[in-house]
C-alpha cells in the first residue's frame, strides 16, 4: 500500500506542475548578458521595468492606474528624478509571471515588479529588495454559498485552479505531500488555461466556473471589493506568509540600494485603489453558463451551432460561448439598434452576408458565423496567429471593428509588444485608448469558451447518445 500511495504521490507531482514546467531537455545556453546598472540607466534615460502582465498588477486605463505596481512604480520614477538633470521614464515591458525572471536574466530589463509573491527557486544572479509588502499569505477563496471549510485537510480531493506562475502551487504541492502520508486524497491542482490571469480565476470561481482558487491575502480582498460574491477564507493559510519583493541583477547595486531606500520610505496612497474600484464595479460579470437552464439552452441550439461552425471552420463552442455572451442562449433576445436573436446581429450585418432570415435561428447563427469567417478571412489570416489568439483577434474586430483591432495591433507593434497576441498585449492598448469594454467582451467569451471546454467530452457525449437513440 505505501509503494502504491509513493507512486500516486509521484504522479500527482508531476500533474500538478504547470505544462511549460513539463517540457523535457537541457536549458539552451545563454551567453552572459551585459548588466546595466543605475549609472547607465541613467545615461540612457531609460528604466525597463519587467512587469507581471496581469491587470492586477499592471492595468492601465485610459490614464488611470488599476495595477497595484503602476501606482507604486510611478512613485518610483518621480523618486528617481527627484533631484536628476536628466529624467529617467519607465518602459513598461509586460510578460507572463512565470517568465519574468527569465527575461532579466537575459537582460530584457532592468527590474522585475511582479505585484505577487514570487520564488527565485534558485535561480542565480538574482538579487531581491527590501520587501515590497511584509507577511502575505496565501488564503484560499471559494464562492458564496459554496462550502465551508475550517481545515486545509478537508480539501481532500477537491480541485484547486491556479494561474500560471502562482506562489500557492509549491503550497498545494507541500500540503498533498502531508494529505498522502496521512493516506488522504491529494488535492487536484488545474493549472488554468494562459489567457486567464489571477483576476480572471478569481472571477470564474465567483461564477462557480472554478469551485476554489489560492491567491495572496491582498489580492483576493482587494478583488472581494468589486467581486461580492467571493468568500475570501483567511482561516486557510497556505504555508507560512512571505514577503513580496522586487527583483534586479545582482550586479545592479545602486539600482537596488536606491530601489531599496524608495521602498523603506514609500507609503501607498490611501485612495490608490479608487480608479480600480470605479472601473470594475461597472463591469460585466460573467456567469456560470452551464446550470441546468443553460444546459437546456445549449442543447436546443447545439445542432445549429455545430453545423454553421462546421461550415466556416470554428470550434462550435466558441460559438456557443459567443452566444452566451450575447444573449444567454436565448433566440428570442432583442438588442440596441435592432440587434436580434441568439447571436444578436443587426440588419446591416446579416444583408452584407446575403442572410436574409437572420430573425431566425439558423439564419441567425449563418449570418454570424458567415462575419465572423469573414473578419478571419480579410484581417486575421496570417499564420502568425496561434489559433486561441486569432480567435481573440477576431472577436475583438465583431465587437469593435476590424480596422480599429489592426490599428492597435500596429500601435503595440510601435511599442514593443506582441501584436500577434491579444491577451495581455494588444489589449492594454485598447484599454488605454478605448477602455474595459472590448477587453471585457472578449474575456467573457474566452471565459465562456473554457468553461465548455472543460466539459466538452460531456457536451458532445449528449449528441452522441442521441445519434445511437
Amino acid at each position: 500500500m505505501s509503494r502504491f500511495l509513493s507512486l500516486l504521490l509521484c504522479l500527482m507531482l508531476f500533474l500538478s506542475w504547470p505544462a511549460a514546467a513539463r517540457v523535457a531537455g537541457p536549458q539552451a545556453w545563454q551567453a552572459p548578458t551585459e548588466v546595466r546598472d543605475l549609472a547607465e540607466i541613467r545615461r540612457s534615460g531609460v528604466l525597463r521595468v519587467l512587469v507581471n502582465q496581469s491587470r492586477n498588477s499592471s492595468g492601465e486605463v485610459k490614464g488611470e492606474a488599476i495595477g497595484v505596481e503602476y501606482v507604486r512604480l510611478r512613485a518610483f520614477e518621480r523618486y528617481l528624478n527627484r533631484d536628476a538633470r536628466k529624467p529617467i521614464r519607465l518602459k513598461i515591458v509586460p510578460k507572463a509571471k512565470d517568465q519574468l525572471l527569465g527575461a532579466l536574466r537575459r537582460g530584457e530589463g532592468d527590474l522585475v515588479a511582479p505585484g505577487e509573491l514570487l520564488e527565485t527557486n534558485g535561480v542565480r544572479q538574482i538579487a531581491r529588495s527590501r520587501a515590497v509588502v511584509g507577511d502575505v499569505p496565501l488564503i484560499l477563496v471559494t464562492r458564496q454559498g459554496a462550502r465551508h471549510f475550517q481545515r486545509l485537510e478537508q480539501l481532500a480531493g477537491r480541485s484547486v485552479a491556479l494561474p500560471a506562475g502562482s506562489a500557492a502551487g509549491p503550497a498545494l504541492t507541500r500540503l498533498n505531500r502531508q494529505l498522502m502520508a496521512e493516506g488522504k486524497a491529494p488535492v487536484v491542482v488545474e493549472w488554468v488555461d494562459p489567457t486567464l490571469a489571477v483576476e480572471d480565476v478569481l472571477e470564474m470561481v465567483q461564477a462557480g466556473i472554478y469551485s476554489a482558487t489560492a491567491v495572496e491575502q491582498s489580492i483576493a480582498e482587494r478583488w472581494a471589493k468589486v467581486m461580492p460574491k467571493l468568500r475570501v477564507e483567511k482561516q486557510l493559510v497556505l504555508g507560512e506568509p512571505a514577503d513580496m519583493h522586487w527583483f534586479m541583477r545582482k550586479e545592479a547595486s545602486m539600482l537596488r540600494a536606491t530601489a531599496d531606500r524608495f521602498l523603506e520610505s514609500y507609503k501607498p496612497p490611501a485612495n490608490q485603489d479608487a480608479a480600480f474600484e470605479r472601473v470594475y464595479r461597472r463591469l460585466y460579470r460573467v456567469q456560470y453558463p452551464l446550470d441546468r437552464t443553460g444546459r437546456q439552452r445549449l442543447e436546443k441550439v447545439r445542432s445549429t451551432l455545430q453545423r454553421h461552425a462546421s461550415q466556416q471552420d470554428f470550434d462550435w463552442l466558441n460559438l456557443a460561448a459567443l452566444a452566451f455572451k450575447e444573449s444567454t442562449l436565448n433566440p428570442n433576445a432583442r438588442g440596441a439598434a435592432g440587434a436580434t436573436g441568439l447571436m444578436q446581429v443587426t440588419p446591416a450585418t446579416a444583408r452584407s452576408m446575403g442572410v436574409n432570415d437572420f430573425t431566425q435561428l439558423n439564419g441567425n447563427v449563418q449570418a454570424s458565423a458567415k462575419y465572423l469567417a469573414s473578419i478571419r478571412r480579410k484581417f486575421f489570416s496570417s499564420p502568425r496567429l496561434n489559433e486561441r489568439e486569432r480567435m481573440a483577434f477576431v472577436l475583438a474586430g465583431y465587437n469593435l471593428g476590424p480596422q480599429r483591432v489592426q490599428s492597435m495591433r500596429a500601435e503595440a507593434r510601435r511599442r514593443g509588444l506582441n501584436p500577434d497576441q491579444w491577451f495581455f498585449q494588444v489589449e492594454r492598448i485598447a484599454m488605454e485608448t478605448m477602455g474595459m469594454g472590448v477587453v471585457s467582451y472578449v474575456n467573457a467569451v474566452n471565459k465562456y469558451y473554457l468553461a465548455y471546454n472543460r466539459e466538452r467530452y460531456l457536451l458532445e457525449t449528449v449528441e452522441e447518445s442521441a445519434a445511437a437513440n
